[in-house]
Formats: structure tokens, sequence, C-alpha cells
């Protein structure tokens, strides 16, 4: 490992040596086709971190430019790049203007990327209204954030960024678990809603991530299913027209060797045929003895620019995993939440490997047939196969805490159809401006597990015990599953199906009065679901409409509010306790809130209150009779309320800061039968902190010998804990986590180091369990606790190099 530091550090130093040149700067001005301001235009360096946008006059400015022959490119949202290659030479400002094609009525889609916030959502959110004046509370998690974070993984404290949002106790890295609003929210992809089961999707790699967009409350307007909580977006990287490339080596604490290569350029003279191709490879130990998670993606994608009005994109995500069993990240104590040491596992070096084979493909055709009106229909596939294990107690002696480790069988197949269609338009009835919204969704989505079969790795003559624990062969042996049979009839044996297919409509008209200042929002949705679960004999189906009316207000051109009421009909899957017909959830989501873009803008702020209702809502069954076949229960209805408050921007030249604060208190209100005696009315729902704050400052030196020196850092505090699946026991202590870094970009290169957990605190979630003392007998169930450790301080170093 040393070794591998010593050569990065030669290399850091070898390769800056040569920009010690007195720089020089880049300003102009950008001006659209009709003679205005071309505001929020990215320029940049070609091949180089150095980048800037024009403000509201359409001025920009780039300093500390190393002398030499530059390639300049302008782009924006939507509209074509510009290239042009000029000489600065030292200590000199080069006067650089640009006029670009669109008019500035064209420029409306224009969004601001880099520090300066996002001023639109992507295509895959289907809105055209800028987010100052959605009303609705989105946030954007942008590349630069990815990268000042060296964000690896959709688990990789991502989540920080967001008001809110936290990570409860899960299945390690299997999928990301994130809960906001007093509930898990959804996971989208490119506007997909891609959950064919709890346990999904597979924690995203950030190599083919361009941004994470987070919706807050209901979000039917995507025309797919989603939470009255909300959703998170992946938006995956496209081509830009421009030819780049960047290559980047990261190496870290607990043997994480990672690297990862971004290619984006043009295969045809005309630039009508584009690609982008993104791949990484990783290798990742872990905190915990004989634990690991290794990877490798690779994520091509091909656009095709039929003419000036047709687009075609063809694109492909291939994740591969090869990690410990499912649920190695669990430790189990009868004394209470982190009472064994912090690298303490209960998995056995002997056990093979989970695998997981996470492929997804999408066509994209999108045209436009004048300024106003824009078609977009999209498919997506996605085909999911796991064969591995996860492990779990049998027993646990009620006196020494010694137990028996069982580890059960979960191979899982999945395979998802999805369809979507949309028209975007703009029209005007006298002085009223209409934006519409329409169009259909549809899904086919199948999965199918075995947890089956199990198998104890300790015998009751021969328990473990975790204080003096023994990794050797185990007393039983090591599990050998019987996979004969195809995995879709094992999963009728073993209650493993989850099968769902829906069909809706979707129309929204956002009607703008008093010169575009006061916009009302008007929209309905009808679903159409059937669905098929357990072992494949329960069935059900669901129609709903659910309404939505949005009220936004403009105060100036930086200060709007807004007020939200919107209904969500989610369709669940699972297996219920004793059997059942599974509802839909239902609910509603009123929010009011307030935006601000202040300094030109540079910064955003958002404040908003909410109350969220919802009914039918499925719990995992903390009482489940056989946690290898892992059962749910109806809640009934609950209640979750809050305040949230998210900064982000360019606060000084040079500084820039992300911080949030969010209240949020969720209470049962009803308690449905088969809930009654584990819940009751008024009782807090687990799986949310009380406050949550975050912050993520960044400052870059401007200029001076140590100009691209900057210095960043952050903290996570959790305050009022509730653990994710039980309010019985103890609860969980407040949660502190301090990290910070130094970075260093000149030119082409870029080198990150971090610091995480500095204060090196033992961190953690977990919750309450029961477990039987007596092997076979759940009769004889005694308090137990889970929880799972974070990583005590550890260090990331990151190189980067743009060609």
């Amino acid at each position: 490992m040393k070794q591998h530091y010593s050569l990065l550090l030669f290399f850091a130093l070898f390769t800056s040596a040569h920009l010690a040149a007195q720089p020089g700067k880049i300003k102009g001005a950008i001006t659209t086709a009709d003679g205005k301001p071309a505001r929020y235009i990215t320029v940049s360096i070609d091949g180089t971190w150095q980048q800037s946008s024009s403000d509201e006059e359409g001025a920009y400015e780039i300093k500390n430019i190393r002398p030499g022959t530059r390639t300049l490119v302008i782009t924006a949202a939507e509209t074509a790049a510009q290239r042009r290659t000029i000489t600065v030479g030292a200590n000199e400002t080069r006067i650089e203007n640009f006029i670009i094609k669109e008019t500035s009525r064209q420029l409306d889609a224009v969004f601001v990327n880099a520090h300066k916030g996002t001023e639109h959502a992507s295509v895959s959110l289907r809105l055209k209204t800028p987010l100052l004046e959605t009303p609705q509370n989105i946030q954007v998690v942008d590349q630069a954030a990815l990268v000042q974070q060296q964000v690896i993984s959709m688990s990789d404290g991502l989540v920080r960024n967001v008001s809110g949002a936290t990570r409860v106790e899960h299945w390690g890295d299997l999928y990301a678990n994130i809960t906001a609003r007093g509930s898990q929210i959804q996971a989208f992809r490119n506007g997909f809603n891609v959950v064919a089961s709890y346990w999904g999707p597979l924690t995203e790699d950030m190599s083919f991530v361009d941004r994470v967009e987070f919706v807050k409350g209901p979000a039917g307007f995507m025309l797919a299913n989603g939470d009255p909580s909300g959703l998170y977006n992946i938006v995956t990287k496209k081509p830009t027209g421009i030819t780049k490339g960047a290559v980047n080596l990261t190496l870290g604490s607990f043997d994480l060797y990672r690297g990862s290569l971004d290619l984006d350029g043009s295969l045809s003279k005309d630039k009508k045929l584009l690609y982008r191709l993104n791949i990484a490879a990783q290798h990742k130990g872990s905190h915990r003895d004989f634990e690991y998670n290794n990877r490798y993606v690779i994520a091509p994608v091909l656009s095709y620019q039929v003419d000036d009005k047709t687009k075609l994109t063809l694109e492909y995500n291939g994740q591969f995993a090869k990690m410990t069993e499912v649920g190695s990240y669990y430790v189990f104590s009868k004394f209470g939440y982190g009472t064994y040491p912090v690298n303490f596992t209960l998995t056995n070096p002997g056990l093979p490997p989970t695998k997981i084979n996470d492929q997804s493909a999408y066509l994209t055709f999108e045209h436009a047939f004048n300024t106003n009106w824009k078609l977009t229909a999209q498919g997506a596939y996605f085909n999911y196969n796991q064969a591995g294990m996860s492990s779990w107690p049998s027993m646990m002696d009620s006196t020494n805490g010694h137990l028996v480790r069982n580890i059960g069988l979960w191979d899982a197949k999945s395979n998802m159809v999805l369809g979507q269609v949309f028209l975007n338009g703009e029209f005007r009835t006298g002085s009223v401006r209409h934006r519409i919204l329409a169009g259909v969704d549809a899904a086919d989505k199948k999965y199918y597990a075995d947890w089956g079969q199990s198998h104890d790795l300790d015998s009751v003559g021969a328990l473990f015990d975790p204080r003096n624990p023994d990794y050797g062969v185990p007393a039983n042996g090591y599990p050998v599953f019987d996979r004969s049979r195809p995995i879709e009839e094992r999963a009728i044996a073993a209650g493993g199906i989850q099968t769902q297919r829906y069909s809706s409509v979707y129309v929204q008209d956002e009607l703008a009065f008093f010169r575009d200042r006061l916009r009302l929002t008007l929209a309905g949705r009808y679903t159409d679901v059937s669905q098929i679960y357990g072992t494949g004999t329960d069935f059900s189906t669901a129609k709903h409409l659910t309404p939505r009316t949005g009220l936004s207000y403009s105060i100036g051109k930086t200060l709007s509010v807004y007020g939200l009421y919107d209904q969500a009909f989610i369709p669940q899957t699972g297996t219920l306790t004793g059997g059942g017909k599974i509802k839909p959830v239902t609910g509603n989501n009123m929010e009011l809130g307030i935006k601000k873009n202040w300094f030109h803008n540079r910064w955003l702020t958002t404040l908003s209150v909410y109350r969220i209702l919802k009914q039918n809502e499925l719990t995992a069954d903390p009482d489940a009779p056989n946690p290898n076949q892992p059962t749910s229960i109806v809640l009934g209805e609950k209640v979750a309320r809050g305040v949230e408050l998210d900064v982000r921007g360019t606060i000084l030249p040079g500084f820039t800061a992300t911080a949030n604060y969010a209240f949020t208190e969720g209470l049962i209100t009803k308690v449905a039968p088969g809930a009654a005696g584990i819940y009751a009315v008024g009782e807090i729902v687990p799986g949310y902190a009380k406050h949550t704050s975050n912050a993520w400052l960044s400052y870059e030196l401007q200029k001076g010998a140590l100009q691209g020196l900057g210095i960043s850092g952050g903290f996570t505090s959790l305050i009022g804990r509730h653990t994710g699946w039980s309010t019985r026991g103890q609860q969980l202590p407040d949660y502190f986590k301090l990290d910070g870094g130094l970075f260093y970009t000149q030119d082409r290169y870029r080198f990150t180091l971090n610091v995480f957990n500095m204060l090196n605190s033992y961190l953690y979630t977990g919750s309450y369990y029961d477990l039987p003392s007596v092997y076979g007998d759940w009769s004889s169930v005694k308090p137990a606790y889970y929880y799972q450790t974070e990583p005590p301080r550890n260090i990331r170093f990151s190189v980067s190099y743009r060609f």
C-alpha cells in the first residue's frame, strides 16, 4: 500500500513541475442570436478542470490559465457546443466574445452547472419549468459534489447533500435504502422507477452517473410510480459532442483500489453520431475482517442526431459485483449496540461469494415539432441475476450472547420492461401561458427469489462466541445448496415471487398569469395495476385516479413561494405474515415552501414545510417466524411532518457550500389488526432522525503561488435517531461524523485527499430484534440487538487527469 502512495506522490510532483508559469486570463461576453445577454452558458477550457458560467449580463471570466494554446468550449443544455482555439500569453488578458445561434427565448431551458447550482431538472424529470418556479422541493447533487466528496457508489455518503435524507440499517451495499420524510424513498434511473423488490436496485456505481436528483413528496408528474415521501433519480452520463476524456485512480484504506475511464466524443465528421463510454474497476475491502466488495462497470452510450429536430439515444449499463454474503455487515448482540470491536464480524472466510450481474438498456427517441412542442418516447429493459447467500442467526443464548450462525440461500432473478411516451408543449390563450405535460407510462416487473434453504454453521453444542471468535471451519461445515431447478420454480416453494404490471395516463397543465408571475398547476394521473406475490397464488388488482394541485408565485426574478397538494397511489410487493392480499399505498402530501436565488444565481436556498399521510404501507415484521423468509405486516396509517432547509452554491469566489437541516417527525395514527401488539397509536414511526444536519464546505485559492490549492470539509449530525424497524429496546445514540481534506486543481490535473471520520468515532446504525434462546423454539424469543458499524478513521487519495 505504501508503494502505491509513493508512486502517486511522485507522479503528482512530476506532473505539476511545469505549472509554475505566470498565468493568464480570458474574459468576454456571450450574446444570443437576437442580441440579448446569454446567461448561464458554461465556458470551459477543453481537457482541463477550468470553467466558468456567464452571469445575468452574459459576461464570463476564467482566471489562472497556464500560458499556451488553448481551446475554449461554450456549452449549455440542449444547445450546440462552440469551440475556439486561442493562444494565451503570460500575464495576458484575452477578450473573447461569442454569439450563439439560439435566441433568448430558446435559452429558457438552459441550466447553470458546476458551482452555480442547477437551474433546470434533467430531461428525465419531464419538467420544462425552472426549479425556482416548480412548486416542489427538488435538490440536485451535481458532478462537482461527487468529485469533491469522492463518492464512488450510491451508498457512499451521498445523502449528506440533501436535507432529511438518511440511510438506516440495510443489507450492506446491496441497495441504498434511503429514507426521507419518514419513509423509504423510491429509486429511479433516467426517469424510470427501477424498484422490482424491496431489496433493490443494486447500488449504482458513480462512474456512469452524471448527477442525482432528489424529489421530495409525491412525483406522479414523472410519469412513473413513486412514494408520497419522494424519490431519487439517477441521471446517467450522455454524449456532449465535445471530444474529451478523463481517467481517475483512487486508493484508500482497507485495500481500496479503484480506476475509472470516461471517454466522450464523435464517431462521424458531421458530429451527428456521438458516443460516451465509462469503464470502472474496483477492489474494495472493509474495516470488518474477511469482507469485500469488488466490482467492474461498463456503460457505453450512442446518440444519433437524425436531423435538427430528431435524436435517438441508445445506452447500456452493466454492473458486475462479487461480494461477501449479503448480511455480513450485521452484528448481533445480547448486550446492546456497539458492544463488540468495530472490526468484528459474524461471517466466515470460507464462505463462497455472492455474485450479482445487473444490466440495463435504454432506447430514447426525441422529436421537437417546433420550439414549443416536443415528443419523447423511451423504453428500458433491466435484467438482474444474483447467486449468493444471506446470513442471520438461528438462536442466541440469553445468558452469554453465544449464537448459532445461519446461512440462507438467496438466489434472485429480476426482469423489468419499462416504457414511457410523453409530450411537452407550450401555448397561450390570451394572456395566460400554458405548459402542457401529457403521457403514458407502463411497466412489467418480475422478481423471483429462493430463500427457502438454509444451513447452520454452528451447533448447539458448539456455539459461536463473539468475544472469542473462531473463524476456522465451522462445526457444521459449509453449506451446499440445491440449485438444480430453475429459479422460477424454486421461488414458488420459497414464497419469493413478486410481479407487478401497471399502466397509467397523466395530464398536467401549468397555467401562468400576470406575466408568468403566478403559476397554477392542475394535473391528474390514472393508474391500473395488477400484482402476483408470495407463492404465485396471491393476486391483486387496483385502479386509482390521483389529482395534483400546485401554486407558485414569483416575487421578483429570484424569489418564489409555493404550495402543493398531491396524492399518491403506489403498488406494493411482498409477502404478508399469515398470507392475504396486499393493497397499494395511498396517501397525500401538503407542502408550503419558499425558494430564493442569491447574488446572480450563485447560490440557492429552499425552505419547505410538509405533512404526509400514508395508508396501507407495509413494514417488515419484527417477529417474522423465519428471517430467511422475510415477511411484512400492514402498519395502518401514519403521518410524517417536518421542516427542511437546503443551501447550496458559490457563496464567495472560490468558496462553495452545501448545507442543510431537517426536522422530521413520524407518528402512527391508526394500527392495522396485524400490527396490534407490535405498534400502537401515537408511537413514533421507526426509521428516521428527528434532527438531521449536514454541511460540506470547500475553499480554493484563486491567485498567488498556491492557486488551485483548496481545503474542504463537512459534518453529519443525527439527533433523536429512531431505529429502522422497531421502537422497542434501546434507542440509538446521537450521531456525529466529521470529514475533511485537501485538493489541488491545475490545468488538466486534480489531486484529492480526504479523511473520513476524522474523530475516529464508533459509528453505527441498528435495531432491536427478538431471537430464540432455545434452538428451533420461536416461543423462547429473548431481546437482542443488531447493528452495522461504519469504518473508523480512513483516507482516500485520488488523482484525475483530463485530456
